[in-house]
């Protein structure tokens, strides 16, 4: 018996008494989350402030990411500084995709964004989401 066969035996001895097999998580799943995480960003501009920030993390993503989305920089560079530690955790370098720069964040954690991009006089834009 082949190991497709065995489990689609499983599968429907299962059902036959009354379990549910719940279906694979979908990739509209991950995009409908990804999208809410993503549609709650802040934009924010290089230079008009030494830490982007302070901001508080939500519900509504478990990571932090950023991503430029302007200026003429080819790459900028974030760290998150935790108000509760009050240092970097680890700089990261920013493009023009959405970039985790914080893992599996508590919702209610204050924190800053300290940056840089990659030439002095440069400018970008970014978003932040959290």
């Amino acid at each position: 018996m082949t190991a497709r066969l065995a489990r689609a035996c499983l599968v429907a001895l299962l059902v036959t008494l009354g379990f549910t097999v719940p279906a694979p998580a979908s990739a509209a799943t991950a995009t409908a989350a990804a999208t809410s995480c993503y549609g709650g960003a802040v934009t924010v501009h290089y230079g008009e402030v030494r830490d982007f920030g302070p901001y508080v993390t939500t519900s509504r993503c478990t990571d932090i990411n950023m991503r430029m989305t302007g200026g003429d920089a080819d790459f900028g560079w974030a760290c998150v500084q935790f108000e509760r530690t009050g240092s970097c955790n680890y700089w990261t370098k920013i493009g023009r995709s959405w970039t985790t720069i914080a893992t599996d964040v508590l919702n209610g954690t204050r924190f800053t964004v300290p940056n840089g991009v990659d030439l002095e006089g440069s400018s970008a834009t970014f978003q932040i989401a959290f």
